[in-house]
């Protein structure tokens, strides 16, 4: 019986155990959370689904190289007058007939056409697989942004509960002199409001902890609750070692964005050559294999001849003699399918020239678009520079305006820790009244919500730098 109940004792305690470890959350680090946001990330599939299309662009425009090669094939039916194909005389009957036909056309200049598009779509393809880095990139830091942003809820949240514990403190104990009728009744009704603020502080707290993760998780899309992992935390504050113009110089060469927009504006170019071909003539070799069925094709052979009369008459010693010629009896027997097909195959081979002479002016149209297309390409690569230069300039700005904010704010943090334990003790001891105490408390808790704040602010715009410099983690 003990042996029993010590088996059912284990058995629980494993199913326990195992219970606890399923519905244990996982704590994700940053890496995690962006390991799954490229994984999952339906803006980065969609990216990565144009990029196939430029991928089957240019795979067939290497196709298009080729000599291209159809058949034809038909059966049909013919009744009443028409042209026997087998004899080409007209018949006045039912007629089965059946075409065959392979065609070859090889281009064999066109103005580098072919050539032109195909090195077009190559560049399209790869400025495509550096869009799809880009993509990657902006994702990596939406998601480094969005992490931070966690943290830093977490942080304030934890803040505003160490607060309301030290306002608890303060509360239970004027609360006692309350019930026990000593003390003033204006502080404990204040301890009352502070409290009431402490706790309305902790659920704005809770509120902007949760649109941070439900941003995180849209980012990463998934459903569940994600859990950050708090030791991700950087701590290393000193002052940031590049300026605008090196960090504008590292993004230069190390953001795909650039890289795919001047790809584009390559492949613009080619589009102009491209166009340009319209105005040269077209040169091409043509080939066709023919043959043909007829159900009316025959073959006679000779089976005999006869005598009969022609329906003249001769003359011979005043007497008429009718006319008779000797002719050969023959049977006819149809030729079958495969054989018509092998004795009609015919073949043709030839050059083609094709000459523009006048399109109504479309090809030149053509090529003024796309100069056009260049153009606009060009422009959107300068204004990209423009704007990710500026941007860094902004940033740059900010991020030393958050890093003297943090340090001035982590002294301000100090004298008001030392403000509120002078005046802690003097409140406790009668000393000082509420007001002077509650003042100070509040201005302790602002000062030390400020620095955190102003803490996360400078690792966000630091990971923007990062990215610019081509180093988001």
């Amino acid at each position: 019986m003990l042996q029993k109940t010590a088996l059912y004792v284990c058995l629980l305690l494993i199913q326990c155990i195992g219970f606890s470890q399923t519905t244990l959350k996982k704590e994700y680090s940053l890496t995690d959370c962006i390991d799954i946001a490229l994984e999952n990330n339906l803006n980065l599939k969609s990216t990565m689904l144009s990029s196939n299309v430029d991928k089957v662009n240019y795979r067939q425009s290497k196709m298009d190289l080729l000599p291209s090669l159809n058949g034809s094939f038909n059966v049909g039916v013919n009744n009443g007058r028409s042209i026997d194909p087998f004899t080409n005389d007209f018949i006045n009957q039912e007629l089965t007939f059946s075409n065959a036909r392979l065609n070859l056309n090889a281009t064999i200049f066109n103005g580098f056409r072919l050539i032109n598009t195909m090195r077009q779509q190559h560049l399209n393809k790869k400025a495509s697989e550096l869009e799809i880095e880009e993509a990657k990139q902006t994702l990596t830091l939406n998601v480094t942004l969005a992490y931070l942003q966690v943290l830093n809820g977490k942080a304030v949240l934890k803040l505003a509960n160490e607060r309301l514990e030290a306002t608890m403190v303060q509360f239970d104990r004027l609360k006692t002199l309350y019930d026990e009728e000593v003390g003033n009744p204006a502080d404990f009704a204040d301890i009352k409001g502070q409290k009431t603020m402490d706790e309305t502080s902790i659920l704005v707290s809770e509120s902007a902890l949760n649109n941070a993760k439900l941003n995180l998780a849209r980012l990463l899309n998934v459903t569940d609750d994600v859990s950050v992992d708090t030791t991700d935390v950087l701590s290393d504050f000193e002052s940031y070692g590049f300026s605008p113009e090196e960090v504008f110089d590292d993004a230069m060469e190390n953001l795909a964005t650039f890289k795919a927009k001047t790809l584009r504006m390559e492949a613009a170019k080619k589009g102009v050559n491209v166009a340009k071909a319209q105005f040269t003539p077209e040169i091409s070799f043509f080939g066709q294999l023919n043959t043909n069925y007829s159900s009316a094709a025959e073959t006679f052979t000779a089976t005999g001849s006869s005598i009969e009369d022609t329906g003249d008459f001769v003359t011979i010693d005043n007497q008429e003699v009718p006319v008779q010629t000797n002719r050969t009896q023959f049977t006819g027997e149809k030729i079958d399918y495969q054989d018509q097909f092998d004795n009609n195959l015919n073949t043709v081979v030839g050059i083609a020239v094709n000459i523009p002479l006048f399109n109504g002016f479309q090809a030149k149209n053509n090529v003024e678009l796309e100069k056009i297309k260049v153009e606009e390409s060009l422009i959107t690569l300068e204004r990209t520079e423009q704007e990710i230069k500026n941007a860094i300039t902004q940033v740059h700005f900010d991020m030393q305006a958050a890093f003297k904010r943090h340090n001035s704010l982590k002294r301000q943090v100090e004298a008001f820790e030392e403000s509120f334990r002078v005046n802690e003790i003097r409140f406790d001891n009668g000393a000082s009244n509420f007001l002077a105490f509650i003042t100070s408390k509040n201005n302790l808790d602002n000062a030390r919500t400020n620095l955190i704040n102003s803490k996360y602010e400078y690792l966000l715009l630091v990971k923007v730098l990062d990215f610019y410099r081509g180093n988001v983690l």
